[in-house]
Parts: C-alpha cells; sequence; structure tokens
C-alpha cells in the first residue's frame, strides 16, 4: 500500500485531525459571583451564531463536589493536595479530549473553559503546587502560557459590587463577601504572566461588564469589536526594579524576540509577525518557552483585524526563515504583573533601543478612546505617550 492509498483511507474526521483548522481555546475564571457562568453562556450563543463550532468545557472541581465529595474531604491532612491533584488530571484530559473533538469537525472552533489549571495553585501552599508540577515533569509555562489563546478573569461581584453578591447559584461555593475577595486576587495572581490576561472589573454594570468579554474574544477569533482601544503607554524613566515592589503585587520576568516577516499585501497597516517568550524565574534561568503568530490585515469594511495564534517550536523556525531582513529583531526583557485590576507590562529593550523603558498598561474597564489609568507609585514614570509625534518616536515599540 502506498502512502497515498493509506492517506485514501482515512475518515473525514480523521483528515482534520491532521489538518490546520483554528481552534481558539479560552479560560474563563474569577472570584465567586463574579459571572463567569453567564458570561460562558453569552460567549457560547454569540460565537456559534457567527459561525463557529463551541463546546464548554465544565470545572472539574465542580464535578467533583457534585458527584458527592464534600467539604468534609478536606479535614483529612494532606487532601488538599491530592484533590487538586486529580482535578488537574480530570481538567487536562476533559480539554484535551474536547479540543480534538472541535478539531476533528473540521470547522473553525473555540473551547470555552469553565477555569484552568492553574486555578488549582490558588488552594495550595507554592511548596505544595510545585511537588504536583515536579510529579507531572512539568513547569508553570506548560500549564499556563501554552496551551490557551487568552485568560479572562471575572472580578468577584463582592469586589466593587458588593450588593449583587451571592452564592445562591452555586452550592458547591461557601465564601463570604471577604473570604471571596481573597479567593478572587489569588486566583488573579494564578494567572499573572499569560501573554493574554485580561481582567474584567465592576466599574461598568453587569451588561457593561459582559460586553467587554464578548468585545476582547471578537478581536482575538477575528471578528468586529467595538473596542477602539487596547492599551495606554508610558514612558519609564528608567528600568524598575522588582524587588522592590509591593509585597502583594505578584510579577514574572520574560525573555521576548519579536521578528517581522515577509507580508505581501500592500496595506501599509497589514504586517505578520512571530514571537518566542521564554519564562524566566527569579534568578533569570529559562523555563520554558511559548510561540506565537501574529497577523493583522485590513477588512473588506475598513477594520484593521488582528488574529493571534499560538504556534509551535518547529513552526516558529520554519517561519523565521521568511523573516522581513528590512525589520530589526527585537529582544525585549519584561515584567508582567497586576495593580489594582489592571494588567501591565514593562518593556526593556535590548535591541534595536537598549535601555528603552516602555509600560504598557491594558484597561480593560473603560472603551474610552484615552483609558484612565491608576499607575503603580512604585514606577518612575517619566509621561504618557500619546499624539502625533510619540506615534512616530514610539509607535513601533
Amino acid at each position: 500500500m502506498t502512502e497515498e492509498d493509506g492517506k485514501e483511507t482515512l475518515t473525514a474526521a480523521e483528515k482534520n485531525l491532521q489538518g490546520d483548522v483554528p481552534v481558539y481555546k479560552f479560560i474563563i475564571t474569577g472570584g465567586p459571583c463574579g459571572g463567569k457562568t453567564t458570561a460562558l453562556a453569552r460567549l457560547f450563543s454569540f460565537l456559534r451564531e457567527r459561525g463557529y463550532e463551541v463546546i464548554t468545557c465544565p470545572e472539574a472541581f465542580t464535578i467533583f463536589g457534585s458527584n458527592g465529595m464534600s467539604l468534609d474531604f478536606f479535614s483529612t491532612d494532606g487532601m488538599d493536595a491530592v484533590i487538586q491533584n486529580s482535578v488537574l488530571d480530570v481538567q487536562l484530559s476533559l480539554e484535551e479530549s474536547l479540543e480534538r473533538v472541535l478539531k476533528a469537525r473540521g470547522k473553525p472552533g473555540v473551547l470555552l473553559c469553565d477555569r484552568g489549571p492553574m486555578d488549582g495553585s490558588a488552594y495550595l501552599t507554592e511548596e505544595k503546587w510545585n511537588k504536583i508540577l515536579d510529579s507531572r515533569g512539568i513547569d508553570v509555562t506548560d500549564l499556563r502560557d501554552t496551551r490557551y489563546n487568552a485568560v479572562f478573569h471575572m472580578v468577584t461581584a463582592a469586589d466593587g459590587a458588593p450588593g449583587y453578591y451571592t452564592l445562591e447559584n452555586n452550592q458547591v461555593r461557601t465564601e463570604t463577601a471577604e473570604e471571596a475577595i481573597e479567593v478572587d486576587k489569588k486566583t488573579q495572581k494564578a494567572w499573572v504572566g499569560h501573554p493574554h490576561m485580561y481582567v474584567f472589573d465592576n466599574s461598568t454594570d453587569f451588561e457593561g461588564k459582559l460586553q467587554r468579554v464578548v468585545d476582547r474574544i471578537s478581536g482575538i477569533v477575528g471578528l468586529p469589536t467595538n473596542l477602539s482601544r487596547r492599551s495606554a503607554k508610558f514612558l519609564l524613566k528608567s528600568r524598575p526594579d522588582a524587588s522592590e515592589f509591593p509585597r502583594d503585587v505578584a510579577f514574572h520576568f520574560f525573555e521576548v524576540e519579536k521578528v517581522y516577516l515577509v507580508y505581501h499585501d500592500k496595506d501599509d497597516d497589514s504586517y505578520s509577525f512571530i514571537r518566542k517568550r521564554t519564562t524566566l524565574d527569579k534568578k533569570r534561568n529559562r523555563k520554558g518557552s511559548v510561540y506565537q503568530l501574529t497577523t493583522s490585515q485590513r477588512s473588506s469594511t475598513g477594520e484593521i483585524i488582528e488574529q493571534k495564534r499560538i504556534i509551535t517550536a518547529r513552526e516558529y523556525a520554519s517561519s523565521y526563515n521568511t523573516r522581513d531582513t528590512r525589520r530589526h529583531i527585537i529582544l525585549q526583557e519584561r515584567i508582567s504583573f497586576l495593580y489594582k485590576l489592571q494588567s501591565f507590562t514593562v518593556h526593556e529593550y535590548k535591541t534595536p533601543a537598549e535601555g528603552l523603558c516602555i509600560l504598557h498598561a491594558q484597561v480593560e474597564s473603560s472603551d474610552s478612546e484615552t483609558p484612565d489609568v491608576e499607575l503603580p507609585p512604585f514606577l518612575d514614570v517619566e509621561r504618557r505617550l500619546e499624539g502625533p509625534q510619540d506615534e512616530k518616536d514610539y509607535g513601533a515599540y
């Protein structure tokens, strides 16, 4: 039998599994009574109505709790680690199985995950969590950075909308408002470092909060979005010293290589680049990399649509061979952190502008043209970058 004969015996689903039709994976997480369940339902309907195959991956811990596991189980010494390790088993297996089902359909698909593997770290000490990862031969980069296109954190109603905080719709949860806020912050911390983490606070009414989630996911999968601005930039006077950050501000270091590719489109606003993002520990040891392809092009309606896709190391190396030699390879070190429900990343350039430090702030609570940003007081900010001259001087950064 020839190789061609073998291919002919494959079913349509088997051929689709070998294809390259995109399947996007999103984590929807947050504190108790943050609107996660409602957001999942809204996103499911919204995306399916626009032609995507959509499956929701259920929360593994809820499966345990709704099938006989009570809080009394935690009274056994060491049970917290056993349960979270088992939850991790189920979570990963569910995600991978459902992703395979979506891919076999051969159509653009979206997997909406009700929480994800890093959520478990919010309920364990760092020592216990690292022991689980070590036993599996994996690190945080494998679980947090390489599996998902984006992470959406829905802030608990207890933080910003306390009048709406209730647990009546979830019998598994028992937190008071104060405990809910604490859990919310721990869950945020668990996902800090993902390259596309978005925090949705309660600065608008609940419908506005849901619309911000819909707008954000639309931009990632390539649908029109109502968000007019994604981030604000600030020029820093010097490189921050992370050791002087407040103790309650979790941060992560990364090394980034960004390479623009030859892109055959006459539109000046269209481009394509690949990026390698390597996690660094506090001693600057490399702990694993995630690779991404970004393509930006103008739609038939004139809107700029930017799409991001996680790729393999092999795809990155292959794409590197088609880099645009007229443009610099960008090398950076980044520091990512959350402050006051805002996501910040410091970009320190190694090339082409050595020493340049720019703070990027993602503010999801405002759709205004110039979003308000509450700047961290522990950073030495020179000024905001805005206006035509700054766009000319710093737009590429």
